[in-house]
């Protein structure tokens, strides 16, 4: 009888096992997608915080600051100013609202200024930041200190609500997209950027975002950090010393 050496028949099975072997993983589903037939996996919940410490933690669970902003008091329409026409307020003069407004009636009467480095009143522009296809007014004021201020107002029903307040050193004020995007110089050099976005209620601080600028290192080479993100909720641009106003809007 011819029988087979034990150590052939243990060679055929591993050839066996690694044709097989090589036919599931020819087999196998792209990283792309799913095979044809091949049951799609389950949804999983995304876990959501649980402070360990809630009387730390406020009660809302949104971005740093929101709590803080909802729980502003909602502006209160301009005291004094008559009740606006279809024209909104592209047609009220602009300086009677500043005079209505507490914070900016120091400014109402200053000049109009057309550059940096003066003090005094700049143009006033009138853009759309609500969505509802009105035109907010935007005033900015620059001081002889250096510092800016910029006030945002908005009309509903005829009445004037201040939407923002906010104050730094030689804001550089733009729109990006729907939002308001307000650049002001660091003490140490870099450039803060705080971006608002009008949540129904007032505009309020979506992202507050350090730059710093390029040092030389030791080496003789420039080493250019990583912008950092500041906690959302803030009040607006600063220099280091204590905001000059917050946010404010209407319901």
């Amino acid at each position: 009888m011819n029988h087979t050496c034990p150590h052939r028949r243990l060679l055929r099975r591993a050839a066996v096992l690694t044709a097989t072997a090589a036919v599931v993983l020819a087999g196998c589903g792209s990283v792309d997608g799913l095979d044809a037939g091949e049951p799609a996996p389950s949804v999983s919940v995304q876990p959501r915080p649980k402070p360990l410490w809630p009387a730390w933690s406020g009660t809302s669970s949104e971005a740093p600051g929101a709590d803080a902003a909802t729980h502003q008091p909602p502006p209160q329409a301009l005291e004094g100013l008559p009740k606006l026409g279809n024209g909104g307020l592209g047609t009220e003069d602009f300086r009677e609202i500043l005079r209505a407004d507490p914070r900016m009636k120091p400014l109402a009467d200053r000049g109009e200024i057309d550059r940096p480095g003066q003090a005094g009143l700049r143009p006033p522009q009138l853009t759309d930041l609500t969505g509802d296809k009105k035109p907010e007014l935007l005033v900015a004021a620059d001081t002889e200190s250096g510092r800016s201020v910029l006030a945002v107002y908005t009309e509903h029903d005829g009445r004037v609500y201040p939407i923002l307040f906010t104050a730094g050193k030689r804001l550089g004020i733009e729109t990006l997209g729907p939002d308001l995007l307000v650049r002001s110089p660091c003490a140490d050099g870099g450039e803060q950027a705080v971006r608002f976005h009008w949540d129904g209620v007032r505009m309020s601080t979506v992202s507050d975002i350090k730059n710093y600028k390029k040092t030389p290192g030791a080496d003789g080479s420039s080493a250019s950090p990583k912008p950092t993100p500041e906690p959302s909720g803030g009040t607006g641009p600063s220099d280091g010393t204590e905001p000059s106003g917050g946010t404010d809007g209407r319901r």
